[in-house]
């Protein structure tokens, strides 16, 4: 079933971000490895039913005339009913953010226009000021729409879907960026399915590649002022992955990191003003990971001659300051997880954390729209296999080890 996973991962990458009816056809993708929840996150208790795996089942082919460009699908449908079947919370920041909105969203109308089915975003109100409560009325307005499963996207919906969810116990929550979530008595909530991502994996290629590339000045401007897990460790593993490729060719590299100004993931003057400064100085490519601060970002680079990293998904078609992008397979788990839903093995994942990585083809490089010269796609390709296979393992721990002493690389926390 990893096949399935792999080719929809891989149209993806070509793209960049690239009604209702009767019964879906069901989303045969792989069932990725099921993974306890984070430390900071409270464990399962007795009765939570186990992580399993789907069986290793050969899936059916896809339609001949099945939609792989989610910007072929209109963001807003009107469903005859007024009952809206798949529905997805956003996250802080624009919808079409160009990176982990949008591209998870991306997954639901892909998987809804191709199986017959309505779907709607709902936006909690009072935009990047968003409060639990806010976030809360969204998942009960989808709900209240008809929705048959609710995909919420980012960890900031843990207080608000753990209510949801208590209440809700008959409706299915796909939790993107997300673990096990538990009510109040301590209960695993079986109706919350926890996705996330190895975006270690993904930081690591992307470090090691722009230092193979040639580039010794580097920068991480991270989302969400250092609590989101996943903006984490992708800044972890970019830091493991260009000390890794300076101590092969024998080079110091140097890395301004910060948080400042990426709480709200928001674009802003501020962020562009320091980004500005660090061009200005020497930086020459900065890691933009945090939604629409990439907007920021790429303004700074195109008026310093700099270059970025982007996230989620692939952004290079946003901006030519874009060298390359640290993707995770958002679009395509949401496909999978929703599927689980209509072909009624939800329960695989129900109540559990799923974490997804390079051995699921969940994590990596856009090679299709690959810019770098001196770092080649056969180099990239052997590194990733070292992943697959295991003789490359990339450290997560990122609040142990971001602050060691690195071999080749300065670390200038900002």
């Amino acid at each position: 079933m990893k096949k399935y996973l792999a080719i929809v991962l891989a149209l993806v990458m070509v793209l960049g971000m690239c009604a209702c009816g009767s019964q879906p056809a069901p989303a045969d993708t792989p069932a990725p490895a099921a993974t306890p929840a984070p430390a900071d996150t409270p464990a399962p208790t007795d009765d939570a039913a186990e992580p399993t795996d789907a069986p290793e089942t050969e899936p059916d082919p896809a339609p001949a005339d099945a939609i792989v460009n989610p910007d072929d699908i209109d963001d807003n449908m009107t469903s005859a009913d007024g009952k809206y079947q798949v529905a997805f919370i956003t996250d802080v920041g624009q919808l079409k953010d160009k990176s982990f909105n949008q591209g998870t969203f991306d997954g639901v109308k892909l998987y809804a226009a191709n199986n017959g089915l309505s779907y709607k975003y709902y936006q909690p109100a009072n935009g990047d000021q968003a409060t639990d409560d806010d976030r809360y009325d969204a998942m009960k307005a989808a709900v209240d729409g008809g929705a048959e499963v609710v995909v919420c996207a980012g960890f900031m919906q843990e207080s608000a879907l753990k209510r949801a969810a208590a209440e809700f116990t008959d409706v299915p929550f796909i939790f993107i960026d997300g673990y096990p979530l538990t009510d109040d008595a301590g209960n695993v909530l079986a109706n919350v399915a926890g996705i996330s991502f190895k975006e270690e994996q993904s930081g690591y290629l992307a470090g090691y590649a722009v230092v193979k590339e040639g580039f010794t000045k580097l920068g991480f401007c991270g989302g969400g002022g250092g609590t989101n897990p996943a903006c984490c460790r992708f800044g972890y593993g970019y830091v493991q992955g260009a000390n890794a490729a300076a101590a092969e060719l024998g080079v110091n590299v140097e890395m301004n990191y910060s948080w400042q100004y990426g709480a709200s993931f928001s674009a802003s003057p501020e962020l562009q003003t320091m980004a500005n400064g660090w061009y200005q100085t020497g930086t020459e490519i900065i890691f933009a990971c945090g939604g629409s601060m990439f907007q920021s970002i790429t303004a700074a680079a195109s008026a310093n001659d700099g270059f970025v990293v982007g996230v989620d998904v692939d952004q290079s078609f946003e901006s030519d300051a874009v060298l390359t992008s640290a993707m995770k397979g958002l679009s395509s788990a949401v496909q999978w997880a929703v599927g689980k839903v209509y072909d009624g093995s939800y329960a695989d994942i129900g109540g559990t954390g799923t974490a997804l990585g390079a051995t699921d083809d969940a994590v990596g490089l856009p090679t299709a729209t690959w810019s770098m010269e001196t770092y080649t796609v056969e180099e990239y390709s052997a590194q990733l296999a070292d992943i697959v296979s295991g003789a490359l393992t990339v450290d997560d721990d990122y609040e142990g080890g971001l602050e060691q002493e690195w071999s080749n690389l300065k670390l200038n926390i900002v």
